[in-house]
């Protein structure tokens, strides 16, 4: 069973030690975050800091100035880390300890970008811009996000990549100081709040055959006993046909999952076409088309016909297993369980043997372990003794 553990650059970067530690684990393979989004990380281990603060989306290595020049849309670097080079520096430590490293690409997420360039982010039935989110369906957004995949992926020492958030960005992020709770907002209003209403999707919407303005009135609508009583409107995309009729919301999705799936072609052949013919490339995914955010919605067999395999979010009872990794069951290609690792974020690595067991009887057939510098050492411990009980 192939275990890889989620790292940032700057968890190696100035600890001489974190490499070996890494390696003793029992990982055989890191995910090395090539590119990023904005956070605040705690670097718990780490000799010269415990605070990490990423001001805004950026790439973790020197960009090619020839690549993005004369371009509007272009990658930000990062100052956070003291290196030139920060992927290149933890790459190659990593690998002197042994371990193979897969680059990590965060693609449609991006508050600096929506803040800088307004008119790329994705704008809900009310109005309202989501700076964090670029719309894919932009000509101009998709164009930046597969030059960053082509880029940003086949790093040099890279022998694989995981693409995050290539799909559709939505309601949902964190956001700095969210103040958003106070509404409870199911499955299926998350969905229809992350609907974008930009020109070029309203353009879209026509083109399907759709009223633009009256799919947002129809949203609006739909949402309007939710902001009254804070009820949960539901889960799963029944609950969204409850909402929003049928037919309506099957005419969205046919919309949002072709512009998806036009994106996720072109940035998985771009970075195959900049990679070496052995280069492995990974999506981030759920099995629900019509979920978007960090893990896209896709549809199983189509996106195994595009990618080497799929990365899905299998923290959660054995229910949430079984809905994400059973539509893969059987195909060819990866299918890694990604499990956090952290108790303070949710994790259980006390029961990570149990749970991994259970995803690999389900059809999983690599780990994946989020994250290794976030953790503390105790977390650590217990994703040893899981990892060499599986590998026993």
């Amino acid at each position: 069973m192939r275990a890889s553990a989620f790292l940032y650059p700057w968890d190696v970067v100035g600890d001489p030690d974190a490499a070996a530690r890494i390696a003793e684990l029992g990982v055989q393979q890191v995910t090395l975050a090539s590119a990023y989004h904005s956070t605040r990380a705690l670097t718990p281990r780490h000799p010269g800091h415990r605070i990490v603060t990423a001001e805004h989306a950026a790439v973790l290595y020197p960009p090619d100035p020839a690549r993005w020049a004369g371009r509007a849309l272009r990658p930000y670097t990062s100052s956070w880390v003291a290196s030139r080079d920060a992927y290149a520096e933890a790459a190659e430590a990593l690998a002197g300890a042994g371990l193979d490293v897969h680059s990590w690409v965060v693609l449609a997420h991006n508050s600096r970008l929506g803040a800088e360039h307004p008119d790329t982010s994705v704008v809900n039935a009310y109005g309202d811009r989501y700076p964090w989110a670029p719309c894919i369906a932009r000509p101009e957004v998709r164009a930046y996000l597969v030059e960053l995949a082509a880029e940003a992926a086949p790093r040099a020492g890279a022998r694989g990549t995981e693409l995050e958030s290539c799909g559709w960005y939505g309601f949902a992020h964190l956001h700095a100081h969210d103040k958003v709770a106070g509404v409870g907002l199911g499955d299926a209003a998350q969905y229809l709040m992350s609907l974008c209403f930009c020109s070029v999707c309203r353009d879209g919407y026509g083109a399907a055959g759709l009223d633009a303005e009256e799919s947002a009135r129809a949203v609006r609508r739909a949402l309007e006993p939710v902001w009254a009583g804070g009820a949960d409107a539901g889960t799963g995309w029944d609950a969204v046909e409850k909402l929003l009729g049928a037919d309506l919301a099957a005419a969205t999705l046919a919309f949002r999952t072709e512009v998806a799936r036009g994106l996720q072609e072109s940035v998985v052949a771009a970075v195959r076409a900049a990679a070496a013919p052995d280069f492995q490339v990974l999506l981030h995914a759920d099995p629900a088309p019509y979920r978007c955010g960090a893990n896209a919605g896709v549809d199983a067999g189509h996106i195994l016909s595009v990618a080497d395999g799929v990365v899905l979010p299998c923290t959660g009872g054995d229910a949430a297993r079984e809905a994400v990794i059973g539509p893969f069951a059987g195909r060819e290609g990866v299918v890694a369980a990604n499990f956090t690792v952290v108790r303070g974020m949710g994790g259980s690595p006390d029961t990570l043997e149990r749970d991994a067991a259970h995803a690999v009887s389900l059809g999983a057939n690599q780990l994946r372990l989020y994250h290794a510098g976030l953790a503390p050492d105790s977390d650590l411990t217990a994703v040893r003794a899981a990892l060499s009980h599986l590998g026993g």
